[in-house]
């Protein structure tokens, strides 16, 4: 299998049939063998009944129906596990990103690149600033955090090699930091310009909400990319300007009290500079038991702490 289109899909049975017929008037003129997975992310408004009778009339589609509703991030890694080709290509499943861009993705991918970001033009024609401002924060914000400076984080519409993709390990709200993770294990990413479709059929499940999952995700990502292998360098360095600061706190108390004749008794300074005092203590042990569980998580599973491009001999 040369070629995997993935994409995930949620009570979008309005849209999924002729998302599914783009993709295949797409990909027929490519010569390649591929494949459609989609993955059916426990839908209740009948799209996995309009999935069984698509996959009676397109041989190439490939069908994979949760239990119940895990979540994009869940489904998109289901579909990566699942997929079989070299080359995978991954969308939204409402339809808004277009197929007809596909040849563009694998064009730009076989320069030497490890995976293709689409970049969607005209999205914001006509929307509301409520829509637009926090997109543009989050991409902003994403990009200076990570180093990873994208214009379209939500753009699902990529194009990655198998190798990459099988590294991947996608949990929560991850999917729009995939190209963050692929960045950690040293892949060469570009962005290509994609055209962009407003939705046929029902509603987005995007808003305003979701600015806080993106912050605490990416706060998850920036940890385990930058520390997680040396927790202590980010609890131990607080707990100590914590420790050290509590203790110049407390000595100046002291001299205060015995050369000046300060009480000290009644002052709210002395149980701040005690409490942060023993809170920068804490978070000095808090990094040393986090390079106790990075050690046996990567020593009992003997996973490296490094990626390896090649090996010449």
């Amino acid at each position: 299998m040369q070629l995997s289109v993935v994409f995930p899909v949620y009570n979008e049975a309005g849209n999924v049939e002729a998302l599914v017929d783009d993709v295949v008037r797409a990909c027929d003129p490519l010569g390649r063998e591929y494949e459609i997975v989609v993955v059916d992310d426990g839908s209740d408004d009948g799209t996995s009944d309009v999935l069984r009778r698509l996959k009676t009339r397109v041989p190439r589609l490939r069908v994979i129906l949760f239990r119940r509703n895990f979540g994009q991030t869940a489904a998109l890694q289901a579909g990566i596990s699942h997929a079989r080709g070299d080359v995978l290509v991954t969308m939204d499943g409402d339809g808004e990103n277009d197929p007809a861009d596909i040849p563009k993705l694998l064009q730009a991918l076989a320069a030497g690149v490890d995976m293709v970001c689409g970049w969607r033009q005209g999205r914001w024609q006509g929307a509301l600033l409520t829509r637009r401002l926090p997109s543009e924060v989050a991409n902003r914000l994403i990009g200076y955090s990570t180093g990873v400076r994208l214009h379209d984080y939500g753009c699902q519409f990529k194009a990655l090699r198998r190798e990459l993709a099988s590294s991947l390990k996608l949990y929560g709200e991850m999917h729009r930091f995939v190209p963050v993770l692929a960045h950690d294990v040293g892949a060469s990413i570009v962005e290509v310009p994609v055209g962009y479709r407003p939705r046929r059929y029902g509603t987005s499940k995007y808003g305003l909400s979701r600015m806080v999952r993106v912050i605490l995700d990416l706060i998850t990502v920036k940890f385990l990319s930058s520390f997680k292998t040396r927790p202590i360098q980010v609890f131990g360095l607080w707990g100590l300007i914590a420790v050290v600061l509590g203790v110049v706190w407390t000595i100046w108390l002291v001299v205060e009290r015995q050369v000046y004749g300060v009480p000290m008794g009644n002052r709210p300074q002395l149980f701040l500079a005690v409490l942060l005092t023993f809170t920068g203590m804490q978070f000095i042990t808090l990094g040393l038991l986090g390079e106790m569980l990075s050690r046996t998580y990567h020593e009992s599973q003997n996973k490296p702490t490094y990626v390896i491009r090649e090996i010449l001999e």
